[in-house]
């Protein structure tokens, strides 16, 4: 199919900003952009009507983008820790999620959107992660996670210890009572 061209009336994420004249699917234009008044005809005088906006949100992107550079230097080799709860191996009862992440970065001061961090999957264990911060495709960084126990290590490896303990109990009393059985069965 034939792709149509339109002039944008508003700024359309990962399309373009006002005023500019970019080239969609005809489904696309037929069913959002037009109906949603995103988008009108390129006519000559559309595009002189909307050449002061264009110009008004270039320069709000440009001071965005601007903002965005300054906080990535920022960001640059930042550190930030977390205490989760654990068991005995290091897995976490919770996880810790690209919100969790974004939020400690807000109270740290950073003005940052949850989208921004990029790790997939929650994070499951107590270790320490790079994780990736890309605000756009040219303002990327990675920052340091720390995920720690809320419990000291020693009370975690008493805990293991006293668990190691029971088991050996355990074991040690179903082996024991077969052979009193065995000795009474001999009587």
């Amino acid at each position: 199919m034939k792709n149509v061209k339109l002039l944008l009336t508003t700024t359309v994420d990962n399309l373009g900003i006002v005023g500019d004249v970019v080239t969609v699917k005809p489904g696309f234009a037929r069913n959002f952009l037009v109906p949603q008044g995103l988008a009108t005809e390129p006519t000559k005088g559309n595009i002189e009507r909307l050449a002061e906006e264009r110009v008004r949100v270039a320069e709000e992107l440009s001071r965005q983008h601007a903002e965005q550079e300054e906080l990535i230097k920022k960001l640059e080799g930042f550190e930030i820790t977390i205490q989760r709860s654990a068991n005995e191996q290091g897995v976490l009862f919770g996880g810790v999620s690209q919100h969790d992440i974004a939020d400690l970065l807000r109270e740290e001061g950073f003005r940052i959107d949850d989208r921004a961090v990029r790790i997939g999957d929650q994070v499951k264990r107590l270790d320490s992660y790079e994780i990736p911060i890309v605000l756009t495709n040219d303002l990327k960084t990675e920052i340091k996670l720390w995920i720690t126990s809320d419990k000291p290590m020693d009370q975690l490896q008493a805990e293991e210890d006293e668990q190691e303990q029971a088991d050996e109990n355990e074991s040690s009393t179903k082996d024991a009572a077969p052979a009193a059985r065995t000795d009474s069965e001999q009587s």
